[in-house]
């Protein structure tokens, strides 16, 4: 696969999809792709990998507009039908992203609530609201304009479980890492440098060892290892890496997998990175 091919393909999109839009980006194997939300360009990027087609995409950002020299974003007007027993939950939640509540309407045992909120911070909401409303919950949206930028809102407060090293997964490996949060992957499973094999409930990443071998000896042996029980590992839909990943991190897409990575494979550059860019935000 090379970028002219999909490239190419993109082209070929551009022909039947009129809200679709494609931009050169920052070097000539990167392209900037432009649709009508998540759930369009999901579609597509899900079209091509049945297709064939390998690529890594990067999560999802607004196009903002300046109007009257003022940075604008484009807002949403979120109508949501919840239990009221789940109310709490869901106003917090669009609270920390910056949600404005409009209206609140009391609907026999369930509550109608009505919010303006930024487009970019429902990113990653639909799966919170239906966690959280135990799938009880009904939330359409609409575009409601643009209002002035209302600044950086963090919406994602975990962090990503990252391999350290190449090689195969092994249970021994995989059942010291589970330790540290939710696993992504499952035993004897490919993995490389840089790769996200897991969630940690703390809000920064962390380098692990999911191919560490138990060090045999005189009575303990490989095949012990059957003892140890692991947890299922989450599997993400395409839909759903998309909502996860945040900037400094892809996703790998082949027609055989769904795979989390981070930009930077090497943990030593991307260590070095992360600390340039926490001592340029302290500035």
């Amino acid at each position: 696969m090379t970028s002219r091919q999909l490239l190419d393909r993109l082209y070929k999109e551009l022909l039947t999809d009129v809200s679709l839009r494609d931009q050169d980006g920052e070097t000539t194997e990167e392209f900037r792709v432009a649709g009508r939300g998540e759930m369009h360009l999901s579609i597509l990027i899900e079209t091509m990998r049945r297709e064939g087609y390998e690529m890594m995409c990067s999560n999802p950002r607004v196009l903002f507009k300046e109007i009257d020299g003022v940075k604008c974003e484009p807002m949403e007007r979120v109508t949501l039908d919840v239990p009221s027993e789940f109310v709490g939950a869901v106003v917090e939640k669009l609270g920390q992203r910056k949600g404005d509540l409009l209206e609140m309407n009391p609907l026999g045992t369930r509550m109608r609530i009505e919010y303006s909120i930024p487009s970019r911070c429902l990113f990653g909401y639909r799966s919170e609201f239906l966690t959280a409303t135990h799938g009880e919950g009904i939330m359409n949206t609409i575009f409601d304009g643009y209002q002035p930028y209302r600044g950086e809102v963090v919406m994602r407060f975990t962090g990503s479980l990252v391999a350290s090293e190449d090689g195969e997964t092994t249970r021994y490996g995989l059942y010291n890492t589970q330790e540290r949060g939710n696993l992504f992957v499952g035993p004897q499973t490919p993995v490389y440098e840089g790769l996200i094999v897991g969630e940690t409930p703390k809000n920064e990443d962390i380098s692990v060892n999911p191919c560490k071998k138990k060090q045999l000896t005189a009575i303990r042996s490989a095949g012990a290892d059957v003892k140890l029980l692991l947890t299922p590992p989450v599997i993400f839909s395409l839909e759903e890496a998309i909502e996860f990943i945040t900037d400094d991190e892809l996703i790998e897409v082949t027609p055989k997998s769904i795979r989390l990575r981070k930009k930077i494979l090497n943990t030593e550059l991307r260590m070095k990175a992360m600390m340039k860019a926490r001592r340029e935000a302290g500035k």
